[in-house]
């Protein structure tokens, strides 16, 4: 077993578009009326470091309220992290001024969890697409903007005379493919996708995975894929990191995540994964986890998840938070247990 450095770094020799590095978003808890003063912290992100490879789908995945979409909004500086670093192809954005970091914005994007609530209401469709357009320069003719506009909302699977009506107007399936052509409009390479399918009726949930499947096929884009539905993280993400706590707890390629879970975390999620073979599901050992999420205001002593781990011992107490572990090529764990054993 290999300790790691701080991350848990991709293979040598692999295009790595987007690099985090001991990531860290806290937010302040301030008390008093007239004169404010911080008495504490929430600690969302708490020193995530992963790499993300050129033309991959990345999931990141836990329970809510464990950090994932901070982690996404924090990479694209939309918090302003509280320490670490992260470099998108070779340049640090958290250092970067506000003019490069907008000229960078057109290069990487994000796809909202909520349809209802990311598309303002007052605003029609080719004017909620054909904005970023505008506020980049690009396509400063208005016709060939709204043609521009119109193609993309074919590429989305609309039909391009959708372009004068309002967000109301739509389904919530609909709503999150203007979602995506909105983030596709300045031609990024890379995309954080938020959730993207947790608010959409299951029929429609499909759809729209297999519609960023193909989007990815034909633009060689690479995603940051957020979400809690296991199995759909399984069809659709190259690798998989699970956060708990503001921390990842495991990484690895998805198939060695799912077929050999390290973690006790990870094998408490996965045994909730139902399974269609009623032969199967009736000999799988379900995996109960104790206890709630601890605040992450206040996070345990030792080991974050020792309040709720089915195997702890006495070193998760005691010893600092375990190290990203790379226990098997391209396998990493978090967890005493795993190292020490």
């Amino acid at each position: 077993m290999e300790k790691s450095k701080s991350a848990a770094t991709a293979q040598s020799g692999s295009d790595v578009i987007l690099s985090v590095r001991n990531l860290k978003k806290h937010f302040p808890i301030t008390s008093g009326f007239i004169i404010q003063r911080q008495v504490g912290a929430v600690r969302a992100v708490d020193d995530v470091s992963f790499d993300v490879i050129r033309g991959e789908t990345l999931g990141l995945v836990g329970e809510s309220g464990c950090g994932k979409s901070t982690t996404g909004r924090a990479i694209l500086q939309l918090h302003k992290p509280t320490a670490g670093n992260v470099l998108f192809e070779g340049k640090e954005l958290t250092t970067m001024a506000p003019p490069d970091m907008r000229r960078m914005r057109r290069q990487m994007q994000i796809i909202f969890q909520d349809p209802f609530a990311s598309l303002n209401p007052r605003m029609t469709v080719g004017s909620i697409i054909s904005e970023p357009l505008q506020i980049h320069n690009i396509y400063p003719n208005k016709t060939e903007r709204q043609d521009f506009v119109e193609s993309l909302l074919q590429r989305v699977g609309l039909n391009p005379y959708f372009i004068n009506r309002y967000p109301h107007e739509f389904s919530g399936g609909q709503r999150q493919r203007i979602g995506i052509a909105r983030a596709l409009a300045l031609s990024p390479s890379f995309i954080v996708c938020d959730e993207p399918i947790s608010a959409l009726d299951v029929s429609i949930q499909a759809q729209v995975v297999n519609l960023l499947e193909d989007l990815q096929q034909e633009l060689g884009l690479t995603y940051l894929f957020i979400a809690h539905d296991l199995s759909m993280v399984r069809h659709i993400c190259d690798r998989v990191a699970v956060m708990y706590l503001g921390k990842i707890v495991e990484l690895g390629r998805t198939d060695e995540v799912y077929d050999n879970p390290l973690h006790p975390y990870t094998q408490a999620l996965l045994s909730a994964v139902p399974v269609p073979d009623p032969t199967v599901e009736e000999k799988r050992q379900r995996i109960i986890i104790r206890g709630d999420l601890p605040s992450p205001a206040n996070p345990p002593l030792g080991c974050n998840f020792n309040t709720r781990c089915p195997v702890e011992f006495e070193l998760c107490h005691h010893a600092p938070d375990p190290e990203l572990i790379e226990v098997t090529p391209g396998h990493w764990a978090a967890c005493h247990r795993v190292t020490q054993y």
